[in-house]
């Protein structure tokens, strides 16, 4: 690491902006809370993005359109179709390229003043802290707790803020975890939660405009962080319900037993967080570890075809039974299954799938420990169905 950042206001006083950039930016010059030295710090301060999906596109936009100097993004994945619905850094000829290429085409169009740093690399323990060094703010836009987690360790040993969001079905979070100006994440979730009480948004599904909003509130802190403006959601959590259009707030408070920023931090360097969470709970199971345990769908197509009396248990909710179905199977959603694993026969072979083999394999652990023994899991679920051997069936 190259030590720390220069004070952001002596990095503005030697930012000038051209009179493109000044008929660009006019609505903010006549603005009080920003004018000439507002935009000025904004041109001459960084922001890392973690994650160019549904909170990354909103807050790249937005933040490239306010003039922010340097943002870097963070990202391996690829465009799918199915990020279409919310991903709007991303267009459909888009689909297969890279993200950080989508989304650094997007962004020089919007504003060809910014430099877009790319980080084509998954986020570890190995590389967070040089990654983050060069930055002055840090948002979080991931989608699984070990990356959150990560990122606010990172951040606190860095003490960087760390402008937090996160979304599910039609609910969203947002806050800003600044160490030594209020609590961290730790603080406001000590553990993650135990396997299988989050599900992640592929299997939960997300309303494709929320994004949008929670993204554009972490937008906004993280411009009022850089310029000094207004009242930040430090020791602050925000909650947004879209179906009831609500907002509620709750107070975070620094718990001084905290980890990693308590008066006695016990994590002082970046651990294994798959393995901190993977013990404490995930957003999907680990595999199953016995041998023996999975069918692939061709496997399941032969016994079919040649009438074999296969009972498919189809662990997926109601809404996703209505896209998809293998004929024949049996659904009762893993939600219910502690309730209604009692009509299921415990001398019958049971092959259990759901959209791509993770809840299946907790629904098959479940009944393992009911006494079931007679178990197969479908290797990649009804996708893989849907791609080997039915290329008809819809995919979500």
């Amino acid at each position: 690491m190259s030590g720390p950042l220069e004070p952001l206001p002596a990095r503005a006083a030697r930012v000038t902006l051209s009179p493109q950039e000044a008929a660009r930016y006019s609505r903010h010059l006549i603005m009080p809370e920003v004018g000439m030295e507002g935009q000025k710090r904004l041109k001459a301060a960084s922001v890392l993005l973690i994650g160019a999906g549904g909170l990354g596109s909103p807050l790249g936009l937005y933040l490239a359109a306010a003039g922010v100097g340097r943002i870097g993004l963070v990202d391996f994945d690829v465009v799918d179709f199915s990020n279409l619905q919310r991903q709007v850094l991303h267009g459909t000829p888009d689909v297969g390229r890279p993200k950080l290429h989508s989304a650094k085409d997007r962004l020089q169009a919007i504003n060809p003043e910014v430099r877009i740093d790319l980080y084509e690399t998954r986020l570890t323990s190995a590389n967070a802290l040089a990654m983050f060094e060069p930055y002055d703010i840090i948002i979080d836009g991931t989608d699984n707790f070990p990356t959150r987690y990560l990122v606010n360790d990172a951040c606190v040993l860095l003490k960087k803020p760390n402008v937090y969001g996160s979304i599910f079905r039609f609910d969203g979070q947002a806050s800003v975890f600044y160490p030594g100006r209020g609590p961290c994440y730790r603080c406001l979730y000590p553990e993650p939660p135990p396997p299988g009480e989050v599900p992640s948004c592929a299997e939960g599904g997300v309303l494709g405009i929320l994004p949008g909003l929670v993204g554009c509130i972490q937008a906004t802190e993280a411009v009022k962080l850089l310029l000094d403006q207004g009242t930040p959601l430090i020791g602050r959590l925000l909650l947004y319900d879209a179906l009831q259009m609500s907002f509620r707030e709750f107070k975070v408070r620094r718990n001084p037993k905290c980890p990693v920023c308590g008066d006695h931090p016990t994590v002082t360097k970046l651990i294994d967080y798959e393995q901190f969470c993977g013990m404490r709970g995930q957003e999907t199971p680990a595999p199953i570890a016995a041998s023996g345990t999975d069918i692939t769908v061709e496997e399941l197509k032969q016994r079919l075809d040649r009438h074999e009396d296969v009972f498919i248990l189809d662990v997926r909710n109601p809404e996703e039974i209505h896209i998809s179905r293998i004929a024949g199977s049996t659904v009762i959603p893993l939600p219910t299954l502690p309730q209604r694993h009692g009509e299921l026969d415990r001398n019958r072979e049971i092959i259990v799938h759901c959209k791509s083999g993770m809840r299946s394999q907790k629904a098959i652990q479940f009944l393992r420990q009911q006494g079931f023994t007679n178990l197969k899991n479908l290797t990649g679920g009804i996708l893989a169905w849907a791609d080997r051997i039915d290329k008809s069936m819809l995919k979500y």
